[in-house]
């Protein structure tokens, strides 16, 4: 009973695993199983020769005083079918945790990037699984657009979220609710934020709905924004796209808090900013009284992106507020004389 040495060298320098730890993975597999032989010996060990691939329990022998006094080879009936299944169960399974182990290196490099993959239906309806390959990506419910539709055979842009090895494999998180998808996806179609001529400085995000993504510029007589909006609004249209309709507002960044702030609020168009605490990092803002619904945005929600674009508590004020009519209120009746009062 034994294994084919040199296929075994040469699997092992193929798949990169030690041809040292393989052989001693076998040798502590095939002990187990002896071990749970009824008739097995005390401190049987399966050793494996280096030279022949032969696989023998070899048994140590000690006289009355404990001392050590030779070495014999037991051979249990049936027992080389069982090493052949357990040798190759053990290669396979260490030839598949090699493989995974590449996989894993390999995707973690995509860890915070954009990876494109094909929809594949899966057993649990809430997953979806997208086919990257050599390896499955899994999207959970937290990380799904609820406004977006998954289709079998479908090609998608995710987020690269998280590469671990898991109880059956490879496993890569993706998302398609990420901040950083946005980002990504421009990176995809400006060539300028790859040569650091405009960079991304900031994104907020509510999938499927609306984002922010503020924008500056390290080159003279380049707009940032021009930059990832594109001819004709190309570019710009393209991550629209990909993102299935969601409004994208790209603005200027400032180091002034002030001028950020207002730029965060496009497309409202601010009268004045002013801060108010530089430490609590709150600023008040005047915007013409017709633009006061827009600066707040539906439920509040373009002030609330622009917050989490700046960090910035944003107090939004109209610059005619109306006065408050208040209700005069009645005057109260004279009381009624007492009758002993009454004048004579």
């Amino acid at each position: 009973m034994g294994v084919d040495v040199d296929a075994l060298i040469e699997l092992t320098t193929t798949r990169q695993i030690p041809l040292e730890k393989m052989i001693s993975a076998i040798e502590n597999s095939v002990t187990e199983a002896y071990r749970e032989l009824p008739e097995a010996k005390p401190q049987g060990r399966a050793v494996l020769n280096r030279d022949t691939g032969d696989i023998s329990i070899q048994v140590p022998l000690f006289d009355e005083a404990g001392i050590y006094t030779g070495t014999i080879v037991d051979e249990p009936e049936g027992f080389d079918d069982l090493v052949t299944r357990i040798t190759r169960k053990e290669i396979k399974g260490r030839m598949r945790a090699a493989k995974d182990a590449e996989v894993v290196n390999e995707f973690s490099a995509n860890v915070g990037e954009i990876i494109s993959g094909v929809i594949q239906q899966g057993r649990d309806a809430t997953m979806v699984y997208v086919d990257l390959g050599r390896v499955e990506g899994k999207i959970p419910p937290q990380e799904q657009v609820a406004t977006e539709t998954y289709k079998h055979g479908q090609r998608i842009k995710c987020f690269v979220v998280e590469v671990k090895q898991g109880l059956k494999g490879p496993e890569v998180l993706l998302s398609r609710t990420h901040p950083l998808l946005v980002k990504g996806l421009f990176a995809l179609e400006v060539p300028e934020l790859g040569e650091n001529i405009v960079e991304i400085v900031g994104v907020s995000r509510e999938a499927g709905q609306r984002s922010k993504v503020s924008v500056r510029s390290h080159r003279a007589g380049v707009s940032a924004k021009g930059a990832l909006i594109g001819p004709g609004g190309a570019r710009s249209k393209a991550v629209t796209d990909e993102l299935n309709g969601e409004k994208i507002d790209i603005v200027d960044y400032s180091q002034d808090p002030a001028v950020y702030v207002a730029n965060a609020l496009a497309p409202a168009r601010v009268t004045s900013c002013e801060v108010v605490n530089l430490e609590t990092k709150s600023a008040k803002v005047v915007v013409p009284d017709f633009q006061l619904s827009l600066a707040i945005g539906k439920d509040g929600q373009n002030a609330r992106l622009a917050a989490r674009l700046t960090g910035w508590r944003i107090d939004i004020h109209p610059d005619n507020p109306v006065e408050r009519i208040v209700k005069p209120k009645p005057e109260a009746a004279e009381e009624p004389t007492p009758e002993g009062d009454l004048p004579a």
